[in-house]
């Protein structure tokens, strides 16, 4: 892989315990690992500042990139020396995220389905003055939505299965849509309700 595109592939950012908050790329991870602001941590867990990092031998298939007269390893998580906090975010509103928040579950008859078979829907539709947010968009069958057509629920006798609301910020949001997820990632994300994604994991 050339080294331009390795540099700008991805790595998770832990905070100091260890909860996932960012993801960065590779040569900004270099960049916090230099300077002394973050640690590398290997598959066994085992943290490792710049000197011992770049000490560690590449073997062959190892993501690595090329310096003067040796290689080194990508780190594709890190864990800030400093940083304790959780960034406070809002989840922006996007179709995808709709169907993270109802679970990819129709809310007027329970059933999770393929993000292929459902689609979004206004409970109070646009054409009786209801607006495109959180409060008013939920996830649907087809069926569902042909039943409901453009009635309310109440009208088309029917009912959600919970209220919409916007949803409180969490990693799903955050890396829902980032493809892939390198595996080194996995255990530092299951915090994260994964049947929320359909994601394939990279070797």
């Amino acid at each position: 892989m050339p080294v331009p595109k390795m540099l700008n592939s991805s790595v998770l950012v832990l905070n100091r315990a260890f909860f996932p908050v960012h993801v960065t790329t590779a040569r900004r991870a270099f960049c916090l690992l230099y300077s002394g602001l973050a640690k590398a941590i290997n598959e066994q867990y085992e943290t490792f500042d710049y000197p011992s990092w770049s000490a560690l031998s590449v073997a062959e298939g190892v993501e690595s990139v090329g310096l003067v007269g040796r290689a080194m390893r990508v780190p594709r998580v890190v864990v800030l020396v400093a940083y304790d906090r959780i960034p406070r975010r809002n989840v922006r509103f996007s179709r995808r995220n709709v169907f993270i928040r109802d679970g990819s579950t129709c809310q007027y008859c329970g059933r999770t389905l393929p993000t292929s078979e459902l689609n979004l829907d206004h409970v109070v539709p646009r054409s009786r003055g209801g607006k495109t947010t959180w409060e008013n968009i939920v996830c649907s069958c087809v069926p569902c939505n042909k039943r409901k057509g453009g009635e309310t629920p109440d009208r088309a006798g029917m009912r959600l299965v919970s209220a919409p609301a916007p949803p409180r910020w969490s990693p799903e949001y955050a890396f829902s849509l980032r493809r892939p997820i390198h595996k080194e990632w996995v255990p530092f994300l299951n915090v994260v309700d994964y049947t929320y994604w359909n994601l394939e994991l990279r070797d």
